[in-house]
């Protein structure tokens, strides 16, 4: 099979094509013909920075994957030869990638790809589906008519949280930072935009909650913003962040009883734990999806895989507006 494969870390012109051996199904496992694949960050922070969670080298990268099973082990009683299937499985240490024609994954991660949507775009909502799933359900306990804030609406995860949460029925604020991205948010749903660059977060927090803050913080960003995500909290409030390799001063977190969840939806891939709730969730999210609930941001900026450097380039440059996609020229139905 043909695959862009980096031998060694850095930039993104790292990636070079390889001819490699098709993978063999094993127990457990579906083989998928790889359609279309999208960038998620830690995707360009392994390329980057490795070794740390990355895969050995040579190294096939990225975890979206969508496509169609030709292949089940033993074991797998869901899928058949020939199903249209979706999934965040690999491209991590121990575990192939997505970009090649083929890819060996665990089929406790897959699930069937939403009906209304291609296999391009449904490549683009495994990863940022389930990491935003768990952060507002699985560990921030959403509730109907709380109030959540979501910082960077318009961001791969962002943009799937404002539709869940407001499917969930909470009343749904978020940070932009231009008018343009606001149109969006307001379009995905959220009944707030907040431009951080015109409203600091003293102002914002009294203006649209009495000065009490919000019952949850959804934090996408990292670094600085967790202690604006503390600062827009209230009074025994909720932060889930999915960004804080930093040092922060936990004083106002302390003197406001709040309480703090990080999500690395990594953890079932890298520790082969609790694989088959990442499964359960994209399933959910095909669901909604088909109801017209929630529906994946796109860029409008495509890229096949031997563009791939590009891809990655086009993502570090900040301009990409929700996920960027890339297809497979060499996938055939």
């Amino acid at each position: 099979m043909q695959a862009q494969v980096i031998t060694a870390f850095g930039e993104p012109d790292v990636f070079s094509p390889w001819e490699l051996p098709n993978p063999e199904v094993i127990p457990g496992h579906v083989v998928i013909q790889v359609a279309a694949s999208s960038v998620n960050p830690v995707d360009c922070k392994i390329r980057r920075f490795g070794p740390g969670i990355a895969p050995a080298l040579p190294a096939v990268l990225h975890s979206d994957v969508a496509g169609v099973i030709t292949a089940v082990g033993a074991g797998v009683g869901k899928f058949r030869v020939g199903d249209q299937v979706y999934a965040c499985a690999g491209g991590v240490r121990g575990l192939g990638g997505a970009l090649a024609d083929f890819l060996l994954a665990d089929a406790d991660l897959v699930a069937f790809k939403p009906k209304s949507l291609t296999l391009s775009q449904a490549a683009a909502l495994p990863l940022v589906g389930i990491t935003a799933w768990e952060a507002l359900f699985d560990r921030g306990a959403l509730q109907p008519a709380q109030t959540v804030l979501i910082h960077g609406a318009t961001g791969g995860v962002g943009h799937v949280a404002i539709q869940l949460a407001k499917w969930a029925g909470a009343r749904v604020f978020t940070t932009v930072s231009s008018a343009e991205k606001g149109a969006i948010a307001s379009q995905l749903g959220a009944d707030v935009a907040i431009n951080y660059r015109e409203k600091s977060v003293e102002e914002y927090v009294e203006e649209h909650t009495n000065g009490q803050g919000f019952d949850l913080v959804f934090d996408t960003v990292g670094k600085g913003n967790l202690d604006t995500s503390f600062a827009a909290a209230k009074l025994k409030g909720t932060v889930v962040s999915i960004s804080t390799n930093s040092t922060h001063d936990l004083s106002l977190m302390h003197s406001k009883s709040l309480t703090l969840h990080v999500v690395f939806m990594l953890i079932p891939m890298l520790h082969n734990l609790g694989r088959a709730r990442h499964g359960e969730i994209l399933t959910d999210l095909a669901r909604l999806v088909d109801k017209n609930l929630v529906k994946p941001l796109i860029d409008p900026q495509s890229f096949s895989f031997d563009q791939v450097s590009l891809a990655h380039s086009y993502w570090e440059s900040g301009t990409a507006i929700g996920k960027i996609v890339l297809d497979n020229p060499n996938y055939r139905e």
